[in-house]
């Protein structure tokens, strides 16, 4: 599959060929549900997707993973080396870190805005530092660098039928319910990290601070003000959902069963937190595969009557900014099947 993605893109240089493979793998090992719906893009759009999420999970794992160095001094030395890669490759085209060449590529192959990167790296810059929001402003501010940006960077690839500038606000709020999603889910883990994104305001308004949450986690014990503190966050998370709706109609037909399936993928995961009677703070909710199976099976037939139409209406798929004559190949359910699993 990575080869047919490939030279549908038209990436035939080895080492670029190589960089968003690695991006691609990066992507199916980190990225489950995102990854799922990626596979439900135009073939020749998945490279850029694969590139754009593998460098933002390259840049996190600096930031977050448990196995990177503990050192905080290490993190930002290595985080500063990222910045000084990203800055090189976005103005050469070239580095030695296959997944900035890729990154680079995708940006200048979709004339991605420069300045959604550098407002990527701040956030990351800032997990360096910030434990905690004392406001959801104080939070707003970091998701517009770690998620909205994300939306933001997607768009060109996606396509768009009406102007980009238009469609970017929706984009913005999906990148960002998104981020709110695992952070509700990804509490618990949060907490060993020594992190807690939940605003310190809202967590108050019910009786709960870092403490209580802390004494939850390391407890196994249970505190009905805390589960209302999290239901609060989730109320808040569905109305960002709610914000970026009017998004999905303004893609590319071509893009919209990907995004609506991640859409409803990453809804799921609120259901099932809140199933689990919102028991984040000791596990992580997940979505059963049956679940994530059926949403798949439904963006495959959703992209079949996409694509059927375009066909009929005597179209090629070239939206807004995305690059021109290139294969739009489907997964056949079989094979969505296995990335359920």
């Amino acid at each position: 599959m990575t080869r047919r993605e490939l030279a549908a893109a038209g990436i035939t240089d080895p080492a670029l060929r190589d960089a968003y493979s690695r991006c691609r793998r990066l992507n199916a090992r980190h990225g489950k549900t995102y990854f799922l719906a990626t596979r439900l893009l135009p073939v020749e759009r998945r490279p850029a997707v694969h590139a754009l999420y593998g460098f933002a999970r390259w840049a996190d794992d600096i930031v977050d993973s448990l196995a990177a160095p503990a050192d905080p001094a290490d993190r930002a030395r290595d985080l500063a080396d990222l910045q000084t890669s990203l800055e090189v490759g976005l103005l050469s085209g070239k580095s030695a870190d296959p997944v900035v060449l890729a990154l680079a590529d995708t940006a200048r192959r979709y004339a991605i805005d420069h300045r959604h990167f550098t407002d990527f790296m701040a956030s990351m810059r800032s997990d360096l530092e910030v434990t905690d929001y004392p406001t959801l402003d104080d939070l707003q501010w970091y998701m517009h660098g770690s998620a909205a940006v994300i939306g933001l960077q997607m768009l060109p690839v996606l396509g768009t039928v009406v102007p980009r500038e238009e469609a970017e606000p929706p984009a913005a709020a999906l990148g960002v319910a998104f981020q709110m999603t695992n952070f509700l889910r990804d509490v618990g883990e949060d907490l060993d990290r020594g992190r807690v994104y939940l605003p310190a305001d809202l967590l108050e308004a019910h009786g709960v601070d870092r403490d209580r949450l802390l004494w939850s986690r390391t407890t196994g014990r249970r505190d009905p003000r805390i589960v209302t503190a999290l239901r609060a966050f989730e109320n808040l998370t569905r109305g960002v959902y709610r914000q970026a709706v009017p998004g999905l109609a303004m893609l590319d037909p071509v893009s919209r069963p990907c995004i609506r399936t991640a859409f409803v993928l990453y809804g799921g995961i609120l259901d099932a937190i809140a199933a689990d009677a919102y028991s984040v703070v000791h596990r992580r909710a997940v979505v059963p595969r049956r679940r994530r199976a059926a949403v798949a099976l439904d963006g495959l037939v959703r992209v079949t009557a996409a694509r059927t139409a375009a066909r009929r209406a005597g179209e090629r798929s070239t939206p807004r900014s995305l690059p021109s004559g290139a294969a739009q190949g489907r997964p056949s359910p079989s094979e969505l099947h296995k990335e359920t699993a």
